[in-house]
């Protein structure tokens, strides 16, 4: 939930850093090539010989906010499909291949729509299909060479490949061999134009069993998807990356390919690379494999927006676990001033012992186990969310600590920030992110992440010098319009006491 917050942090701290350092003085702006390639595909590189690495960054502006409905979960399934191979990678015989998969998903079809009617479903016809699925899928191992990507990659030396989906945006990204970039090219290329989605009933069933683990039996899971269904009435932000369970259980290859198409728009792509390079055969090389892409323009989406919050909501969770909490407010997304006000007042309220929830909540008055702020839940695409995740204290309650929440947040309503906050926080600030850009990784994922999102990755090369223009009477008026009763959305989750309650939401 930090990531936006520290990756437009660092590229600031960055380009100050560079400057600040007169004998290794770096004036980034230029060290940074961008480039568009005819389609429209964006790629961004920087040269840095500390070692004979790269770092590779892919980034598609096609998230889970871009999943039609009844088709949650499909982003994150598709990056799961992704590895999986193409027609040429990991392909034994990809024409007879391709006749298996097709008669698997019209038996797959047919499953669905019987297991659809539940209790006047016919068990005898699902238990037939059920065996030709399995015999098909017997035979299908003959015809594939599973993990094909993974060992092609490992065997030439790569470290950190994977992969990441999110409300706006997924991700893929590796580190290699300075000498394999073509490898790289190549592979990812091929798995964006021509990849084939095996195992794909399987995958289903493992990305059910993962949400399971991930929300149903988790108390954090099962509380944060509670919170945010509540926070968000029509954005699809309110909807988990991970999908509903009644659209994963019956979720079709179709659903899969219509998010992929999404895929195959250049303008939605940034490429970023950092590392010893040598720019222009990069970019000859990313122009050879990736210029090959159709430029099928960028459609607005149509993303329906969230209404303004008039009244309190609340959600409620019973769970065998510890209670906890989660407060959140909606707030504007950047560019808007208000989003680096908030991003000081996540640190004046939580980084540190000295911040001031966990000085006065968790050592003072020891009413709250943990506690943290986080601005910008849960992306960062649309408007979203100013949040506090807190664990009560053992005897305190949710209510004891949403209290004493509530009486900071009003108190950093009704007097500034002093100056002393204000300038601990704003070298926090500093200090932290400065520590975390020794990486190629981190500059690739810093500089494809602004790009996408922003449209240019120089946006924040002013976000330090923003942080300082912010003051105590900037934090008050942020708080005074945003932080109110109206605006919130509190969710708690108390432990079961009696098998009636359930584990589920019960919304108030």
């Amino acid at each position: 939930m930090r990531t936006k917050n520290k990756i437009w942090i660092a590229l600031g701290l960055l380009l100050l850093a560079c400057i600040a350092l007169p004998a290794q003085a770096v004036d980034l702006e230029k060290k940074i090539v961008k480039a568009r390639l005819q389609n429209g595909l964006t790629v961004l590189m920087m040269e840095r010989k500390f070692s004979p690495t790269v770092s590779l960054y892919i980034r598609y502006r096609v998230g889970a906010v871009d999943e039609s409905p009844g088709q949650s979960g499909a982003a994150h399934f598709l990056e799961h499909m992704m590895f999986k191979g193409t027609t040429t990678i990991g392909a034994k015989n990809y024409p007879a291949e391709k006749k298996l998969l097709s008669d698997m998903e019209k038996i797959g079809r047919e499953l669905d729509r019987e297991r659809a009617k539940q209790g006047s479903a016919d068990a005898r016809k699902i238990r037939r299909l059920e065996a030709r699925m399995k015999r098909l899928q017997d035979k299908h191992l003959r015809y594939y060479i599973p993990n094909e990507i993974d060992r092609l990659y490992t065997e030439n030396g790569a470290s950190g490949m994977n992969a990441s989906t999110g409300q706006d945006m997924t991700t893929y990204f590796i580190n290699l061999p300075a000498n394999k970039i073509e490898l790289w090219a190549r592979i990812e290329s091929d798995r964006l134009l021509h990849p084939v989605f095996r195992q794909f009933y399987t995958e289903r069933d493992v990305i059910l069993e993962e949400r399971r683990q991930r929300v149903e039996a988790s108390p954090d899971g099962k509380l944060y998807e509670a919170f945010m269904e509540r926070a968000y009435s029509t954005h699809p932000y309110g909807i988990p990356i991970v999908g509903l369970p009644k659209d994963l259980t019956f979720m079709s290859p179709a659903a899969i390919h219509a998010i992929h198409r999404k895929y195959l728009s250049p303008r939605r792509i940034v490429i970023a690379v950092v590392g010893d390079i040598d720019p222009s055969k990069t970019m000859e090389l990313i122009r050879r494999y990736f210029g090959k892409i159709p430029d099928a323009g960028a459609p607005a989406a149509r993303i329906p927006a969230e209404p303004e919050q008039k009244a309190e909501r609340k959600a409620q969770v019973w769970f065998d676990a510890s209670p906890s909490m989660i407060i959140g407010y909606h707030k504007p997304a950047p560019p808007a001033r208000e989003d680096y006000v908030f991003d000081v007042l996540e640190t004046i309220l939580s980084k540190g012992r000295t911040s001031r929830l966990y000085d006065r909540l968790v050592i003072s008055r020891q009413i709250a186990q943990s506690i943290s702020a986080a601005n910008g839940v849960p992306a960062a695409r649309y408007p979203n969310l100013f949040t506090i995740f807190a664990r009560p204290r053992h005897p305190h309650t949710n209510e004891e600590l949403q209290t004493a929440i509530l009486g900071e947040i009003e108190a950093i309503k009704t007097a500034p920030v002093t100056e002393e906050e204000l300038a601990r926080a704003k070298n926090q600030l500093k200090m932290d992110f400065i520590k975390s850009l020794d990486s190629n990784s981190e500059l690739a994922s810093i500089l494809s992440y602004t790009e996408l999102l922003l449209g240019d990755y120089r946006y924040f090369s002013d976000y330090l010098p923003q942080i300082q223009k912010v003051t105590a009477g900037d934090i008050q008026a942020a708080a005074i319009r945003y932080l109110t009763a109206e605006n919130r959305t509190v969710a708690v989750l108390n432990r079961k006491t009696a098998p009636e309650e359930g584990g589920g939401a019960h919304e108030k």
